[in-house]
């Protein structure tokens, strides 16, 4: 029964979040949509948590979203982005109302040259309105898997029997 319930959760996100919100957001990155920026407060929730090339700060309310995703789409808009590849990706399903999602960005142009490569952990949550990103932590890349971006590192606690 658990199973059966994480794996229809995992179809779920994984569908809503390549299906409906990466078309989307590329579209509207690209000037490709009637949509307006606001299409976003579809997909991201708040507050949201952003973390990237070594700053963190919180999105508290639609303004400071629409603001962080201004900062994404301008410099892309401004280098002729036009589309998005995925080389890498990732789901975790933790229960029915969380999961994560990692991916590699590859922003490109019409002539397949890239203009990003980022590596991305989105922490997801469904509530009432469906499943939102309340997360992101992101970093450049010029790797092709996650493995060879975020190594898994465990350690190892050492516990004295005293």
């Amino acid at each position: 029964m658990v199973d059966d319930l994480l794996s229809a959760a995992s179809v779920e996100v994984q569908n809503w979040f390549f299906e409906d919100y990466l078309p989307r957001w590329v579209a509207v990155a690209a000037g490709l949509s009637p949509d307006g920026p606001e299409f976003i407060h579809d997909y991201w929730g708040t507050p949201m948590h952003v973390a990237a090339s070594g700053q963190s700060l919180w999105c508290m309310d639609n303004a400071s979203v629409l603001a962080f995703l201004e900062i994404n789409h301008a410099p892309l808009r401004d280098s002729g982005y036009t589309h998005t590849v995925v080389p890498d990706r990732r789901v975790t399903v933790y229960h029915p109302a969380g999961a994560s999602i990692e991916v590699i960005w590859s922003r490109r142009r019409a002539d397949e040259s890239e203009v990003q490569r980022l590596a991305v952990h989105f922490e997801v949550a469904k509530s009432g309105a469906g499943w939102r990103v309340v997360g992101i932590q992101a970093t450049d890349t010029d790797k092709n898997t996650l493995a060879e971006t975020w190594p898994l590192h465990s350690l190892k606690a050492i516990v004295s029997h005293g």
